[in-house]
């Protein structure tokens, strides 16, 4: 296998002007053998940083999306249309992480929402949405996939772990602090939805070729629902101190939170327990500029889901769940039902 994989690898790293771009099922066998590691380490490394400086086009995106569906576990279907949030494995370190808070939200409102991600991972070795899970007392770490179903179901969120739910590619994760540069990986891990059923998949994208290969992808794979964002740090998080570019199913909008008295500077990230206490402040209703964030971003995603009509109605819907304590409430329901698991 491993020559095999040298023919691929041939292809792709064999400089400027005579590099070629893999087939579907070229970059889904090439994906396989490294996922697998049936490519040797060397091969591997070397795969990733040429393909980072050859830059990957849909097709082979496509091709990558199609090993991870056939070899990575996904959360069995509950008969529901649920929101797949897709964030950056290597985590935030710059601001604020609030998407546990946006799933609260959306689940509070009678939503489903889907998040996934692993440990600290390079190169950025930023706070996991697994971390900032356990300081709100929700440890998805040891979680079957059918417990995490059944949780889906009960309480509206779910979490994929991966590694405990996707060894083999938490295997490659070491490769990457050896490059010492985000592979393509990193885009695909955002597309990717550890979901059997019906969904919505949200990512985030920071350079605009990203967001076109995404878009690119989707459509090869016949993935109608989804939302890109040009988000904060490249999670689909929506910013506040600057327009959001978005694309809704390949419908370019740009949208403001000025224009709904909700521009502010993004919160930005000091420590874990800074976060803690200040999401605590959200929860007990505290009116605070994380509060604005999370009206801001919950209000979008209300309405992108179908629970709300418009964005407008969304944000006065987070708001009043906000107030009334039932965002709070959801969460000791999660608590409750974790811990019985």
């Amino acid at each position: 296998m491993s020559q095999v994989f040298k023919e691929l690898l041939r292809k792709v790293g064999s400089g400027e002007h005579t590099s070629k771009a893999l087939s579907r099922p070229e970059a889904e066998q090439a994906l396989t053998l490294m996922l697998q590691q049936e490519a040797t380490p060397a091969q591997i490394g070397a795969f990733l940083i040429a393909h980072r400086i050859k830059r990957p086009t849909g097709i082979e995106m496509a091709g990558f999306l199609d090993a991870y569906n056939l070899l990575g576990s996904r959360v069995p279907s509950i008969k529901q249309n649920v929101m797949v949030l897709g964030s950056p494995y290597d985590g935030r370190d710059r601001t604020a992480s609030i998407s546990p808070l946006i799933a609260l939200v959306l689940a509070a409102a009678g939503g489903h929402v889907l998040l996934h991600g692993g440990e600290r991972m390079p190169t950025k070795y930023g706070i996991p949405l697994v971390e900032v899970w356990q300081s709100l007392g929700i440890d998805w770490q040891g979680i079957s996939l059918t417990s995490i179903q059944s949780l889906l179901a009960k309480t509206g969120i779910g979490f994929v772990y991966l590694p405990d739910h996707f060894p083999l590619a938490q295997s490659l994760v070491t490769f990457r602090d050896q490059i010492g540069k985000r592979p393509p990986l990193a885009t695909l891990e955002l597309i990717w939805s550890p979901y059997s059923g019906k969904k919505h998949i949200a990512c985030g994208f920071v350079h605009p070729p990203t967001e076109q290969i995404m878009i690119d992808t989707f459509k090869l794979h016949g993935i109608e629902q989804y939302t890109t964002v040009k988000g904060l740090e490249g999670s689909c998080e929506l910013p506040r101190d600057r327009a959001t570019i978005l694309s809704l199913a390949g419908e370019r909008l740009i949208i403001h939170a000025r224009d709904y008295s909700l521009e502010g500077a993004d919160i930005p990230f000091t420590s874990l327990e800074e976060l803690n206490a200040q999401i605590q402040g959200v929860l007990a209703g505290e009116a605070t500029e994380l509060q604005k964030s999370l009206i801001w971003n919950g209000g979008f995603y209300l309405w992108r889901s179908g629970i709300c009509e418009s964005i407008a109605a969304g944000l006065q819907l987070t708001e009043q769940l906000l107030q009334n304590g039932k965002v709070k409430q959801q969460l000791a329901k999660l608590q409750e039902g974790a811990t019985l698991t």
